[in-house]
């Protein structure tokens, strides 16, 4: 049987495409009325664990992690003040300031994000993207992130974010954080 080349890539295309369509289909919307309602200003509000994992893009788990956050709200600006501590004994800060300019759109800045996150919310969700500077190897790559936060209740959100460089998967990362 002889396998013709060009119905091979175009069908190769199709799915990818079909793939990239199932993607894009979310929309924060989804969420409007899904309980209880997100508001950041409460939930990252005071001291906040978190436990997370990183898979690359095979789905192994290459790092595992805890973050102790401090946060606090000045008006309808916010300071998540993050440190990680991994599972290969290294550590991390990371300071977010974070601005809501309505009730469904936020704003955020940190060292290493590149530009500006910006952050939709409906219902229970949070939709967080932003690109990132991330060092590995001694070289810093700028990665896209795609956040979804969903939260669970008063005390319990859950996070999944794809991580993508030029429109190409390279991992996840999963998040549980539960308010102290």
């Amino acid at each position: 049987m002889r396998i013709d080349p060009i119905r091979s890539m175009t069908a190769a295309a199709a799915m990818a495409l079909g793939l990239l369509q199932g993607c894009a289909n979310v929309n924060i919307q989804d969420y409007a009325s899904e309980r209880p309602a997100l508001d950041l200003r409460t939930y990252f509000n005071g001291p906040i664990e978190a436990w997370g994992m990183f898979q690359d893009r095979s789905g192994k788990v290459v790092k595992r992690f805890k973050v102790n956050i401090e946060a606090k709200w000045d008006g309808d600006t916010g300071t998540l003040n993050e440190r990680f501590a991994y599972s290969d004994g290294t550590t991390q800060q990371r300071v977010w300031t974070i601005r809501r300019e309505s009730a469904s759109r936020y704003v955020g800045t940190a060292a290493d994000v590149v530009g500006t996150a910006i952050g939709e919310a409906a219902g229970n969700a949070l939709r967080w993207r932003y690109v990132m500077a991330l060092p590995v190897e001694g070289k810093v790559y700028n990665v896209d992130f795609d956040d979804w936060m969903f939260l669970v209740d008063d005390r319990v959100m859950l996070n999944r974010s794809e991580m993508s460089k030029f429109g190409f998967r390279l991992g996840e990362v999963t998040l549980s954080f539960t308010k102290r």
